[in-house]
């Protein structure tokens, strides 16, 4: 091999140049990562009041939000205060009228919704994905680990079926704190070696201590464990950032309130039952987040859009989420049918000053059943408008589905008159 000398000063321009490259490169390739955290049970009143030094630590350098689930009350979409409802609404985006689970039984899930972890291997089929949960059904029957209809994902790693292991875990007192000590434990030793890059820990223990006492001295010391336990996570998260050339996104939240006047039960519509909260390690939330009062279906849009997830178009006009990061052209949309006129009124809320809204009306829900709805484009109207009536004289049926499509996301409400 022959030798090449290069003058010092070429040779240290060289290395520096290289260098910086080198730097560019890496800063450029980060790997997005995304983990959300369901903590069942804790009201977002008593969470604000009790010492939370790792949740407030995240908050410090990310975001807080009060918001709400349960669906529209009164409404197509409502939807039981339940813990399985809550964790599906996390994982699919959609309220129970199309994730069809009502209760903790979780009998018949519509693996049409796709969950996010099936959005997520849609994209990136060999990457690893990973559920930490105190509760086996989270994975089994909710993400539809290996299931056909569900897709036949794979949930590449999993630490759970602890809640029926009776030997290791044998039920007597405080079995569920242990449960989730264990799950938490698990969940950041493989965070740290195994960095999947998606994944859902599930944390039971403060919903059993509000059940068992109500929102008393108990229950504040069980959210105070479970407190120390998202901190261990939270370290192995930020362990991954600074030794690994990634970026992650924690969410963190609950899936549901707790009713007055002791705080022992939930599943009714009562506004502190709908009450939730949601924390983000990501300081650069979005308007909606800050100022919108964002639904817990949003937790799906908010990991897709971090990861650069493409979702497919007939999916995207059933979810009934907001992304929390990036930008937002439009929320909150409902709409009412008009008997006496024959026209459907349509409100919305902008988040923009400019561009249009594009309407769309389905008389069919084949998406339900795994088809496809064939969408007629009815109107084009001004964005800031935030209203629009739609002559349906032509269109009669006694269901509509509308996709309002704005230039950042779309959003939809259904309208069925006979139950209206």
């Amino acid at each position: 091999m022959k030798r090449i000398i290069f003058p010092m000063f070429y040779l240290s321009a060289a290395l520096l140049f290289a260098c910086t490259n080198c730097t560019q490169t890496a800063e450029t390739a980060k790997e997005n990562k995304a983990i959300f955290i369901i903590v069942d049970g804790i009201s977002a009143d008593i969470l604000e009041s009790v010492d939370t030094p790792n949740i407030d630590r995240i908050i410090e350098q990310g975001a807080y939000s009060r918001g709400w689930l349960g669906g529209k009350a009164g409404r197509y979409s409502q939807s039981p205060t339940v813990s399985a409802v809550g964790y599906n609404h996390v994982i699919t985006g959609v309220w129970s009228n199309k994730h069809n689970v009502y209760d903790n039984d979780i009998e018949s899930p519509n693996y049409n919704y796709w969950n996010i972890f099936r959005l997520f291997k849609h994209n990136y089929p060999e990457k690893p994905v990973a559920i930490y949960s105190s509760w086996l059904d989270n994975r089994t029957k909710l993400a539809g680990d290996g299931l056909p209809e569900a897709g036949g994902i794979t949930i590449d790693i999993h630490y759970d079926g602890f809640d029926v292991d009776t030997l290791a875990f044998p039920h007597d007192y405080g079995y569920v704190q242990k449960i989730d000590d264990h799950v938490s434990n698990m969940a950041a030793q493989s965070i740290s070696a195994d960095a999947p890059y998606l994944s859902w820990v599930y944390l039971w223990y403060p919903d059993d201590t509000g059940h068992r006492y109500g929102e008393v001295e108990e229950h504040f010391e069980s959210i105070k464990v479970a407190d120390e336990q998202v901190g261990r996570i939270w370290d192995a998260v930020q362990y991954r950032m600074e030794n690994y050339n990634e970026d992650w996104l924690l969410l963190i939240t609950t899936d549901h309130g707790r009713r007055l006047p002791d705080g022992s039960g939930h599943g009714g519509q009562s506004e502190r039952e709908r009450t939730i909260w949601l924390v983000s390690s990501n300081a650069d939330m979005n308007r909606f987040f800050q100022g919108g009062h964002p639904p817990v279906t949003s937790v799906y849009q908010t990991v897709s859009r971090f990861l650069g997830l493409e979702v497919p178009p007939s999916l995207k006009k059933e979810l009934d989420g907001i992304p929390l990061i990036g930008d937002v052209s439009i929320s909150d949309a409902d709409a009412y049918f008009n008997e006496d006129e024959q026209v459907i009124d349509l409100t919305w809320t902008a988040w923009e000053n400019d561009g249009n809204v594009r309407i769309h009306i389905a008389i069919t829900n084949e998406f339900r059943s795994g088809g496809e709805d064939a969408y007629e484009l009815v109107a084009e109207v001004p964005l800031t408008d935030g209203r629009a009536s739609i002559d349906v004289s032509n269109m009669q049926s006694d269901f509509y589905k509308i996709a309002i499509e704005a230039r950042h996301n779309t959003v939809n409400s259904w309208v069925i008159i006979k139950n209206e």
